[in-house]
């Protein structure tokens, strides 16, 4: 039998897949798995998005569309991200991951090094590859609330760097990029002629005061070499729908356009009817989830902190907590796999992120969900972990 592309043999397998794999594996056998993995809301698509749809069906808005989405919803991307975007500088894709694959595509020549900051989400490094680049990690400290300094930027970057990559919110960390230091990074960016990728699709979900801003947004010399990379996901609870978008200079979209013809041509076309009530409509679906997952953040962050042997930093975006288990004497995916296996607790290795030290823990799931998981945490790092490193 003739051999795969090499390309496929340079991918690194999904230990998130594998925990997920697990996890609902013992739940078909009938065990009370708490799932601390899931990367997506646990509450519906608001009634009038899912309307929308429904509406766009009986209209029989099911045919092919634009390639790179319907004129409207593009337009409304647009003046929603800024003003000083436009309808051509948008591309809808099918997910925020396509949007970035896509990007990727579009942007990186065989050995042109892309800058990924650690902890980074799965992704990433896996799309540079299949691009032909070579992935280069900055690994960031947790005293530094795991953000890039400019020091760091500078001292990484060599004659092939072609891009960074900026992740605010992150996953899985949940930290925030205040302006004051996206500011400077972007001084950096201008002044080594990057290009920069900044994947804001958990831009609508902070916490305490904290600010999403763009890197584009702190000139036009930045505004010109930035990429953005978001969707509606995670703030709509539309994972499923999977649609996403990029946007950026003309010429870049242009070339990205180009790739997703040859893929998926135009996203479903009645989903993004959906999509476009989203963008245009109230937030208050937004705020309502946000409210809640906020009051989840509280009482997890409270939790985990006074479990033994662990520490974490509270997260200011998204639905994650990064706990450190360094203290525990066992690698991440050890400490995951006996989490579940042990406790029926399903949380995400570290080391899926880059970082080896720590967990990453959702909390899009609900309130109940989540103290049992602490009360199965507690024993079993009181009782379970501890009599197995004596």
């Amino acid at each position: 039998m003739r051999r795969l592309a090499k390309r496929v043999g340079h991918l690194t397998p999904s230990t998130t897949l594998a925990i997920t794999a697990k996890a609902k594996s013992l739940q078909a056998q009938g065990v009370d798995v708490c799932n601390l993995g899931a990367g997506e809301p646990d509450f519906d698509t608001p009634e009038h998005i899912k309307q929308a749809a429904q509406e766009a069906l009986a209209r029989g808005e099911t045919k092919y569309g634009p390639v790179a989405g319907l004129p409207a919803l593009r337009d409304a991307i647009a003046q929603k991200t800024s003003p000083q975007y436009h309808a051509e500088n948008v591309l809808v894709s099918a997910g925020g991951k396509h949007s970035l694959y896509n990007l990727m595509m579009a942007m990186i020549d065989p050995g042109d090094e892309v800058l990924i900051p650690t902890p980074y989400w799965v992704s990433y490094p896996e799309m540079v590859k299949l691009a032909g680049g070579v992935p280069v990690f900055v690994e960031t400290l947790e005293s530094e609330g795991f953000r890039l300094t400019p020091e760091q930027l500078e001292a990484a970057i060599t004659p092939r760097t072609k891009l960074l990559v900026l992740n605010s919110p992150s996953n899985p960390t949940g930290m925030v990029y205040s302006p004051k230091h996206l500011e400077v990074l972007a001084q950096v960016v201008v002044e080594h002629d990057l290009w920069v990728v900044s994947d804001e699709i958990y831009g609508a979900l902070l916490y305490d005061g904290a600010i999403h801003r763009s890197i584009g947004s702190f000139g036009p010399e930045i505004f010109a070499r930035t990429l953005i990379s978001s969707g509606f996901s995670k703030a709509y609870s539309m994972t499923g729908w999977r649609i996403g978008y990029s946007l950026g200079p003309t010429q870049v979209i242009q070339a990205a356009t180009a790739v997703q013809s040859h893929s998926t041509s135009n996203i479903t076309t009645f989903a993004q009817f959906g999509a476009l009530a989203a963008i245009t409509g109230s937030n208050d679906c937004i705020t309502l989830m946000l409210n809640a997952f906020n009051q989840r953040r509280e009482y997890l962050y409270q939790a985990i902190s006074r479990l033994p042997g662990i520490t974490c930093l509270k997260p200011e975006g998204a639905f994650y907590l990064f706990p450190n288990i360094s203290a525990m004497g066992i690698g991440s995916n050890q400490f995951a796999m006996r989490l579940l296996a042990e406790a029926q607790v399903a949380v995400i290795p570290g080391d899926a992120f880059g970082s080896d030290q720590h967990i990453r823990i959702s909390y899009a799931t609900d309130l109940d969900t989540l103290k049992k998981s602490v009360a199965r945490m507690e024993q079993f790092l009181g009782v379970g972990l501890a009599s197995r490193t004596r």
